[in-house]
């Protein structure tokens, strides 16, 4: 299996898993200039951007460690222009959650990080 089909899957194991505990799955992979992000949908009353990484063990390090800074401000990124391009959901609370996956095991960290914008100004 490549990278792609293994990414896929993860996601498709992490979209269940959310489904599974109230997450109503809105998009899969939205890309835009700014980024992507791995699934977008509603919980709790929230607009939730989910970054979804996967190790197939811990010698690299954990998954949810991946999600540095850098990706934070791309993530984020998106979301700005997606709340932008569907004024429905626009204007609902925002949250940022991770998936982890490693081996089996699922983490969901909810409002895993806030939102940051970089230099002060819009990503578009």
């Amino acid at each position: 299996m490549n990278r792609k089909e293994t990414g896929q899957e993860n996601e498709d194991k992490a979209a269940a898993y959310l489904a599974e505990r109230g997450f109503q799955l809105l998009e899969r992979n939205f890309r835009c200039r700014q980024g992507e992000v791995d699934l977008i949908g509603c919980h709790n009353n929230c607009l939730v951007f989910v970054e979804v990484k996967y190790r197939k063990n811990l010698l690299s390090g954990a998954p949810e460690e991946a999600v540095n800074e850098r990706k934070q401000l791309k993530i984020c990124a998106v979301s700005d222009y997606y709340r932008v391009s569907h004024p429905r959901e626009g204007t609902m609370q925002v949250r940022y959650d991770v998936v982890a996956i490693c081996d089996d095991k699922v983490i969901w960290y909810q409002n895993a990080f806030p939102y940051q914008r970089k230099n002060n100004r819009c990503s578009w």
